[in-house]
C-alpha cells in the first residue's frame, strides 16, 4: 500500500550530483548526506573518492577553522568530514588507506607544534584508528616508515585523543602475528621507557596524568589479551618491560627525586596499583576475595616488589610529610591540613602490599610500623571514608591471611615468570633457614602482634566507641568513622572465634590489662550486639502481614474429599505417562536407512496404552478403592431410603447424575449377592455387562431395552465377583 501513496522519499544528493558544478561544501550541507553515504549512494561513493574531494575532506580534519567564525557552526565541516572518512565504506577506506599523500597530509597534523586542538585531535584519531583497523598492513608501513611517529605523538600525549591512538595501536592490530610484530616495533621504540619518564616532577600534570592513565590501561590489556591467547603465543614484550625490576625502579625514581609534587606521586602510585593488582576488578573486591577464598587472576611479579621494598621509607615520610596543601572547607568545619590525595594513595598502596604477603615486604612495613599511623589517620581525619576503607582492607589482609598449612602457594613469581616454589635456589634457602619453620607465616605472626600490640586495637576500638558515645549523648553528631570501626571490631571477633590466626588473637586478648579485658567482653556482648541488630535491615517483615484472600481459602465451600479426586487423577496420569513416548520428531540416524523407518515414532505414538494396569494390588490403590466404596455406599444408601426408584424417571435422572454410583453399585451387589428393595420389580440398573453379576435378568430387562440405558456403563473386561480391581475399572469407566 505504500507504493500506491508513493510514500517513500527522493533525497536531494541525487538532484544535485546531476549538476556538473556541484561541490562538496553543497553536499555536506545536505542533513542527510551521512545517511547516504552509509546506505552505499553509487554515485555519492564515487564523487567523495575523487582525489580533489579526499583531500579537502583531510584539510577539514586536520586544519583549524577560522577564527572568526560562529562557534556553534565553526567545527562542523569538520565534523561532517570526520563522520564521511570513518563511515566504514570500503570505497573511502581503500582512497584514504592506498593514497600516501593522503596519509601525508594526515601525519603532517603531529608536526604542529603543542598544544593540539582536542576537537580535530579526537578527528585525527578517529581516523587514523579507522584505519588500524580497516587498512593495518598499509597503515602500519607507513608509520613505520617514520621514525619520529612514536615521539610526536607522545609530544602531543597532553591531548587525550593520543592516547586513545596508542591503546589503538597495541589492541587493535589483527591478526596476532601482525599484532605481535607491531608490539615489538614499539618495545623498539622504547614506549614504555618514554612514557615513564613524562612522570616526573617537572613535567606538566596533565601529560603526566595521561602518561600514567596509558601505561595503566597497557598493563590491563596486555594481561586481558594474554589470558584470552593460547599458552604457546610469544609473550608480550611491553608487559614483560612494565613488570621487570628496572623499570619500576626507574618509575620510583622519578617520584621521589627532586621537589616532591602530588600530580607524579597520585601518578606514580596508579602504575604500581595497576601492577599490584592480583583481580581485574582492582581492590574494592578484595574484601569478597578473603571471603571466597584465597583466589587470584593473576600473579604478581616479584620483581616488582623487589624494586618497591627500598621506597617504603618514602611511602612512609610521605605520610608523616605530605605535599603542602591550603586549608579547604568542608562541610563539617574548615579542614586545616587534609589528608591529600597523595597519602590516600599511599594507604591504598599499602593495603595492596599487605595482600601479596610478601615476607620481606611484611617485615619493612612492621619495622616502620606504618600500620600506627595508618590508624592515627583514621582516628584523625573522622570523615574521609575513602580512608577508613583502605585501612579496612589492611587490618583484613592482617587478620585473614591463612596459616601455613591452609595457605596455598602466594602466587609471587620471579623475574624469569617461574613461581618461588619451583626455583630450586628459593628452596635450597628455605632448607638452609631452618626447615619446618616457615617465614611467610612468622612474619605474619609478627603482623598481628603488631597490629594488636604496638597499635593497640582494641583499645583505640574502645576508647572511639565511648568518645562517640559521649558525644551524641550530648547532642553532638556520630562520627563518620563508625560504620568502618564497626566492621573491624566484628572482623576482630570473627577471626577470635573462628580463623586463621584465631589462636594468636585469643592470645593477645588474654595479655591485655584485665579493665581493658572487662571492657571488651561488654563491649562485645552488649553494644556491638545492638549495634550489629540495629544495622541488620529485615527487608521483609510477615508478622502483621493479613489478606482478605488466605480467609478465603480457609473457608473455601468445597469439601475436602475433593482431593480424594485429585489424588486418583493423578494416579491415572502417572500410569498412562509409563507407556507414554519419550519424545517427537526423529533422530539423525533415522534418515540413514531405509524410508520406512521415518513412521516410527508415529507408529509408537498410536500403539498407545490408555488401559489401567489390572494387576496393580498395590497399597495405595487398595486403599484408595476401599475409600471410594465406603463414600458410594454411604450415597446409594440415601437414595434408597428416600424411594426414588419407584419410578422410571426418577430412575434416569438417577443415573444421569450419578451415573458412577449407580454402576459400582451393581456391581457391589453382584459381589455380596444382595439386591436391594424393589430390583425385581424395576428395570435393572445396569444395562450391560450381564456376565459380571453373574445371573439372568428378569423379562422386564426385554421390555426396557429400548429404554436408552447409560451406555457410559461398559467394561471390556470379565471380571468375577469379589474382583475388587474390575470394581476399580468399571469406577474409572463410569466416571
Amino acid at each position: 500500500m505504500f507504493w500506491k501513496f508513493d510514500l517513500h522519499t527522493t533525497s536531494h544528493i541525487d538532484q544535485l550530483l546531476d549538476r556538473e558544478d556541484v561541490t562538496l561544501r553543497e553536499l555536506m550541507e545536505e542533513d542527510d548526506v551521512l545517511q547516504e553515504c552509509k546506505a552505499q549512494n553509487r554515485r555519492l561513493l564515487l564523487f567523495l573518492a575523487q582525489d580533489h574531494c579526499m583531500q579537502e575532506l583531510v584539510t577539514l580534519i586536520t586544519t583549524e577553522p577560522p577564527a572568526d567564525l560562529e562557534e556553534r557552526s565553526r567545527f562542523k565541516f569538520p565534523n561532517i568530514a570526520c563522520e564521511l572518512l570513518t563511515s566504514d565504506v570500503s570505497i573511502v577506506n581503500d582512497k584514504l588507506g592506498g593514497d600516501e599523500s593522503l596519509l601525508e597530509m594526515l601525519y603532517r597534523f603531529l608536526e604542529q607544534e603543542p598544544p593540539l586542538n582536542p576537537l580535530l585531535a579526537s578527528f585525527f584519531s578517529k581516523t587514523i584508528g579507522n584505519l588500524i583497523a580497516r587498512k593495518t598492513e598499509q597503515l602500519i608501513t607507513f608509520l613505520k616508515k617514520k621514525e619520529g611517529f612514536i615521539g610526536l605523538v607522545l609530544k602531543h600525549i597532553d591531548a587525550s585523543a593520543m592516547m586513545d591512538l596508542l591503546l589503538r595501536l597495541i589492541s587493535c592490530v589483527e591478526p596476532a602475528p601482525l599484532r605481535q610484530e607491531v608490539l615489538h616495533w614499539l618495545n623498539e621504540e622504547k614506549l614504555v621507557q618514554r612514557l615513564t619518564e613524562l612522570i616526573h616532577t617537572g613535567k606538566d600534570e596533565e601529560r603526566q596524568s595521561n602518561a600514567s592513565q596509558t601505561l595503566c590501561d597497557i598493563i590491563r590489556l596486555s594481561r586481558d589479551q594474554a589470558n584470552q591467547m593460547q599458552e604457546n603465543v610469544e609473550a608480550d614484550p611491553l608487559l614483560a618491560v612494565l613488570e621487570s625490576q628496572e623499570s619500576v625502579a626507574s618509575l620510583l625514581k622519578n617520584m621521589f627525586e627532586g621537589e616532591r609534587s602530588e600530580a607524579s606521586i597520585v601518578n606514580g602510585t596508579q602504575v604500581l596499583l595497576t601492577l599490584l593488582e592480583t583481580r581485574r576488578s582492582g581492590l574494592e573486591g578484595l574484601m569478597d576475595l578473603y571471603s571466597q577464598g584465597y583466589e587470584r587472576s593473576y600473579t604478581v611479579n616479584s620483581s616488582i616488589l623487589n624494586a618497591i621494598e627500598p621506597h617504603l621509607k618514602d611511602f612512609q615520610q610521605l605520610l608523616l610529610d605530605p605535599p603542602k596543601k591550603s586549608a579547604i572547607l568542608t562541610t563539617v568545619g574548615v579542614l586545616e591540613q587534609p589528608l591529600g590525595n597523595a597519602r590516600l594513595h599511599v594507604a591504598r598502596l599499602v593495603a595492596a602490599l599487605l595482600q601479596t604477603t610478601a615476607p620481606s615486604l611484611c617485615q619493612e612495613l612492621c619495622n616502620l610500623a606504618t600500620m600506627d599511623l595508618l590508624l592515627d589517620l583514621f582516628f584523625k581525619y573522622s570523615w574521609n571514608n575513602f580512608l577508613h576503607f583502605q585501612v579496612e582492607l589492611c587490618v583484613a589482609a592482617i587478620l585473614n591471611h591463612p596459616s601455613s598449612e591452609d595457605r596455598p602457594s602466594p602466587g609471587l613469581q620471579n623475574h624469569d615468570g617461574k613461581s618461588a616454589e619451583s626455583n630450586p635456589q628459593v628452596q635450597e634457602e628455605a632448607v638452609e633457614t631452618g626447615g619446618s619453620s616457615d617465614p611467610q607465616t612468622s612474619i605474619h605472626n609478627a603482623l598481628v602482634a603488631h597490629l594488636f600490640q604496638k597499635c593497640r586495637l582494641v583499645q583505640r576500638i574502645l576508647d572511639a566507641w565511648e568518645e562517640n558515645d559521649k558525644i551524641q549523648s550530648e547532642g553532638g553528631t556520630r562520627r563518620g568513622n563508625m560504620g568502618h570501626l564497626t566492621r573491624i571490631a566484628n572482623m576482630v571477633v570473627q577471626n577470635l572465634e573462628k580463623g586463621p590466626v584465631q589462636a594468636q588473637i585469643t592470645d593477645l586478648i588474654k595479655e591485655l590489662p584485665e579493665d581493658c579485658i572487662g571492657r571488651w567482653e561488654s563491649f562485645v556482648d552488649e553494644t556491638l550486639r545492638e549495634t550489629n541488630r540495629k544495622n541488620t535491615v529485615e527487608l521483609v517483615s510477615t508478622h502483621n502481614i493479613h489478606s482478605s484472600s488466605e480467609d478465603d481459602d480457609m473457608e473455601s465451600p468445597f469439601p475436602n474429599d475433593l482431593s480424594l479426586q485429585q489424588a486418583f487423577s493423578d494416579y491415572q496420569i502417572q500410569q498412562m505417562t509409563a507407556n507414554f513416548v519419550d519424545q517427537f520428531g526423529f533422530n539423525d540416524e533415522e534418515f540413514s536407512e531405509h524410508d520406512e523407518n521415518i513412521n516410527a515414532t508415529f507408529d509408537r505414538i498410536a500403539e498407545i496404552n490408555f488401559n489401567l494396569d489390572a494387576d496393580d494390588n498395590s497399597a495405595n490403590a487398595a486403599a484408595f478403592e476401599a475409600c471410594c466404596k465406603e463414600r458410594i455406599r454411604q450415597l446409594f444408601s440415601f437414595y434408597i431410603s428416600t424411594k426414588q426408584f419407584n419410578n422410571h424417571s426418577a430412575h434416569s435422572s438417577l443415573i444421569t447424575r450419578f451415573p458412577f454410583v449407580l454402576c459400582v453399585s451393581a456391581d457391589a451387589r453382584a459381589s455380596t449377592g444382595a439386591q436391594p428393595e424393589g430390583e425385581g420389580k424395576n428395570a435393572p440398573l445396569v444395562a450391560s455387562d450381564s456376565s459380571s453379576s453373574g445371573g439372568s435378568d428378569s423379562e422386564e430387562d426385554d421390555k426396557n431395552a429400548g429404554a436408552s440405558p447409560p451406555t457410559a456403563i461398559t467394561s471390556e473386561t470379565t471380571a468375577t465377583p469379589g474382583n475388587k480391581t474390575a470394581d476399580l475399572k468399571r469406577f474409572v469407566s463410569c466416571s
